[in-house]
């Protein structure tokens, strides 16, 4: 049936023909069993690890957990990968990402308007595979012109490969504010630009939410202050009323939607939290009322440390790859980085593991293990927030964090012992998601 008269037979109503049933996908491979022997199992961070165990994979979940080495099922051939001199332990998750580049500053800016969206498509796919190689299974994207929505559907079909994303669509913030993407570019360009995700005032701020629900978004994205990279003097504090912040997160929690919020003043924080966001993303300058507010409302905090390991390389090529405003915060940012996360901490405020992937590099994800570590946390509760927390701030503790029978197998193994040191997770020679091997050299 063409596709016109298909179109007509659906609105119509009329029956269809038979189509004689397709062959199974390929995909129907991954019901295979598979039998991991691990060394050092770490099923369920928070908790000790397990010494000499067995996993059992079958359509791409978790079956079963032995100890010992057992020998495959009775009656069922599965495929042993011997791990048994690795440390196991569930794929990582980073909850900030943005995969659409790897590029910054004026270099960034530049790309925008020399390149192809084709091209970027493809950028966006090169850095989603750096991802995964680097035991990143799941990432939250939190904010980009709009193809990593198509490449989340691209992954989740077995039509590319890469982590399993949470997407965020283009990001929300006032006119002006930070995710404003005409600031820093001449006037004549603004039209071809798109301002869509722009609002100011309750009834603006409701429809752009709503707009990015259309779209398909698994979560939304909006800034109540200021930001490192906006191309504006407008410093850190707060650029987002307190009725327009409230808006958009009863909005989106009317839609099922989580809302992270890009903060960096205390001032947006508070604002941010007191409207009920369900993360706050940076969070440089948290002060006592901060941790009050985290621990009233039970929001995650997301440090993203390793932002400043991006700053420092791009200057190191380039001392002028940052306009003079920009320039100047960052200086100020990576001077502080850290000292938020010290205070947080002790207090016991919620930590989700977070790295704003794309202004540090795609592919190097765990560097901020190190950062996290060095600023009061210890390796054990660093892994813990990369995969239990993170996977209950994305709405995925169902699913991911922990290797439990039912929970999707997604496995990585490092050698060393990570619970000693931290870095061991910069190198992952062993990733599996969903039961299948993306990556092995052992």
């Amino acid at each position: 049936m063409r596709l016109p008269s298909l179109i007509a037979a659906l609105l119509s109503g009329a029956a269809l023909p038979t189509v004689a049933p397709a062959q199974a996908p390929a995909t129907a491979q991954a019901e295979e069993s598979i039998l991991i022997y691990a060394g050092t199992l770490l099923d369920r961070p928070g908790r000790p690890p397990r010494r000499n165990a067995s996993l059992v994979i079958r359509g791409g979940k978790i079956a079963s957990i032995h100890e010992g080495f057992i020998p495959p099922p009775a009656g069922i051939t599965a495929r042993v990968i011997d791990l048994r001199d690795r440390f196991v332990l569930p794929g990582l998750i980073d909850s900030h990402v943005h995969l659409d580049s790897d590029r910054a500053g004026n270099e960034g800016l530049l790309a925008r308007f020399t390149e192809s969206p084709q091209l970027g498509a493809y950028e966006t796919l090169w850095n989603a595979r750096k991802t995964l190689d680097a035991g990143f299974t799941t990432v939250r994207n939190l904010g980009d012109p709009g193809g990593t929505l198509a490449l989340r559907d691209a992954i989740a079909r077995g039509w590319a490969e890469g982590p399993r994303i949470v997407d965020a669509g283009r990001s929300i913030s006032t006119t002006s504010g930070h995710m404003d993407a005409r600031l820093g570019v001449t006037e004549e360009l603004h039209g071809g630009i798109g301002s869509e995700n722009l609002c100011d005032g309750v009834e603006d701020c409701r429809k752009a939410v709503r707009h990015q629900i259309g779209r398909g978004v698994d979560v939304i994205k909006i800034a109540t202050t200021g930001g490192v990279n906006s191309r504006i003097g407008a410093g850190l504090a707060k650029q987002m009323f307190d009725d327009e912040a409230k808006a958009i997160i009863d909005t989106a929690h009317l839609y099922g939607k989580k809302v992270a919020v890009h903060a960096h003043g205390a001032d947006g924080i508070a604002v941010a939290l007191r409207a009920g966001a369900d993360s706050i993303e940076h969070g440089t300058l948290i002060d006592d009322e901060s941790i009050r507010l985290f621990k009233q409302t039970g929001a995650y905090y997301v440090p993203t440390l390793s932002t400043v390991n991006g700053y420092l390389e791009r200057i190191a090529r380039d001392p002028n790859a940052y306009p003079p405003d920009v320039r100047a915060k960052i200086d100020w940012r990576i001077g502080v980085t850290g000292k938020a996360l010290a205070k947080a901490v002790p207090a016991g405020v919620k930590i989700a593991f977070g790295t704003d992937a794309g202004v540090s590099k795609h592919g190097r994800n765990a560097d901020e293990f190190e950062l996290m570590v060095k600023h009061g946390m210890t390796p054990a509760t660093a892994i813990h927030a990369a995969t239990v927390n993170a996977a209950d701030l994305l709405g995925l503790a169902k699913e991911i964090g922990t290797l439990e029978p039912g929970k999707a197998a997604d496995v990585i193994a490092v050698a060393g012992d990570p619970l000693r040191d931290v870095t061991v997770l910069k190198r992952v020679p062993f990733v599996m998601k969903s039961g299948r091997v993306f990556k092995d050299e052992r």
